[in-house]
């Protein structure tokens, strides 16, 4: 029964989501309809002790993160930098590679610091030209940005400033660089089998006849053509970024030191700042400024007429996705705090001994349960997190392997139906999960199977 009252709260909110209803509003409802079939006494104690405290823990520590993706992601689209660079990509590979360019330029942009969502945005109006001039299926359109967004730069490549590859700097004093030759390797893997897979599809569209497709909603307006900025300038910002994340990651300990104590300032009343598991997290951020300022310095005057409504629409939209990811963050935490998600933790725990499958597993479980890639890995560090580096000392297994598998694990199965990124970027292309779904759903697998592929790597030739 406890079990159940585990499982029945994530079949409600994927069935809610997978109707298209806002995750936000039924997360809560979700997680409290566990607690009132445990107990009823608990729901008000557990929404306020329990859920309220958890959603406003992540959303203090990553929100600037998200508003500075989501700000610097509508400045490049605004300024013309994101049609730049799908331009140069098509033009270098050539249009009957469509879904590599569509990958490429998705790939580019979230490596380069852009929210998530504002990829979908940006990437979605040049897929659906170059697939339609392709006379490739619509239905392929979310898996192919979704493997050049959500995939192998969200979590995989060393470096990416995305959330789910700054979560575990703050639990095992890592950076972004964590196991380089582990990410990239796991990259290759996804890169490799993912567009395989997603050619085989296109083969086999092909010898069915099956083309474009008539009668789709939510199709691109034609885009003007007038003068595009140069490649160099639109690939500068995301290029400070990287540069800057770098630098800024090797220089606050070295200005900061380990800790800040508000003490010296007579501040008493504030406790003192652990700056090891802050300094990812600050310099994400210094660098996506630096990357905001490059933007306005150089395309001012293409960005300035619609630059009020365009930052509004940013900030709105990264509101939107810090409150979704927030909401499914603490229904997680309340989930995780029933007897029945006990019961799954130790069946984990005493299948998978090794600290880095145990880790892999609960990660990515957690992330299907609550549908979030960041809030599953959160959770799944925050309960789990000082037991696996213990684990690891004792193994002597560096810290960034179990960095590099948290953040590749966290990927993995979070893409369930109720997964707020998914239901934004089938919401942009005008599909549905019955339609487009089942492709999303190979990457996932895939995504999972890398995870286990570098710790395999790591335990047969020690790579890190």
């Amino acid at each position: 029964m406890d079990v159940l009252l585990v499982l029945l709260p994530l079949a409600f909110l994927i069935f809610v989501a997978y109707r298209g209803f806002n995750v936000i509003l039924f997360a809560p409802v979700a997680a409290l309809l566990a607690v009132l079939l445990a107990d009823p006494a608990l729901v008000l104690p557990f929404f306020s002790g329990v859920f309220l405290d958890k959603m406003a823990g992540f959303i203090k520590l990553y929100f600037p993160v998200f508003m500075l993706g989501a700000v610097l992601g509508k400045l490049i689209e605004m300024a013309g930098y994101a049609k730049s660079i799908s331009v140069a990509v098509i033009r270098l590979i050539g249009k009957d590679r469509a879904i590599l360019a569509v990958v490429l330029v998705g790939a580019i942009l979230s490596y380069g610091g852009v929210s998530l969502f504002v990829v979908v945005f940006a990437v979605y109006p040049f897929a659906a030209e170059l697939f339609k001039a392709s006379d490739i299926p619509k239905r392929l359109i979310p898996a192919t940005i979704g493997l050049g967004a959500f995939t192998f730069t969200m979590d995989a490549l060393p470096g990416t400033p995305q959330i789910q590859n700054i979560i575990p700097t703050t639990f095992f004093n890592t950076d972004a660089w964590a196991a380089p030759w582990l990410g990239v390797s796991g990259s290759i893997f996804v890169l490799a089998i993912a567009l395989s897979y997603l050619q085989w599809q296109r083969n086999l569209a092909v010898k069915r006849g099956e083309g474009y497709g008539k009668n789709h909603i939510n199709e691109p307006e034609n885009r003007d053509q007038k003068a595009l900025p140069s490649i160099y300038l639109a690939v500068l910002p995301l290029l400070i970024v990287t540069v800057f994340n770098k630098v800024f990651t090797w220089g606050i300990p070295q200005v900061y030191g380990k800790t800040f104590d508000f003490a010296s300032l007579g501040m008493d009343a504030i406790p003192a700042i652990d700056i090891s598991k802050l300094t990812a997290v600050w310099a994400v951020e210094g660098a996506l400024i630096l990357g905001i300022i490059t933007v306005l310095v150089f395309a001012f005057r293409a960005i300035k007429t619609g630059f009020t409504t365009g930052l509004n629409l940013a900030i709105g939209g990264a509101l939107l996705a810090t409150l979704n990811t927030a909401s499914e963050y603490g229904f997680g935490a309340v989930i995780a705090a029933l007897p029945g998600f006990k019961v799954v933790s130790a069946a984990i725990a005493s299948a998978f001994t090794d600290p880095l499958i145990n880790e892999a597993v609960t990660t990515t479980t957690l992330a299907g349960i609550t549908g979030s890639g960041s809030g599953g890995l959160s959770i799944s560090l925050a309960l789990m997190g000082k037991t696996y580096l213990e684990q690891a000392t004792q193994l002597g297994i560096d810290p960034e392997v179990l960095h590099r598998v948290a953040a590749m694990a966290c990927g993995g199965m979070d893409s369930l139906p109720h997964n707020g990124a998914l239901i934004t970027l089938l919401a942009v292309t005008g599909l549905t999960h019955r339609q487009a779904y089942k492709d999303i759903f190979i990457l996932t697998l895939v995504k999972t199977a890398a995870v286990f592929f570098v710790i395999a790597l790591y335990y047969l030739f020690g790579l890190v």
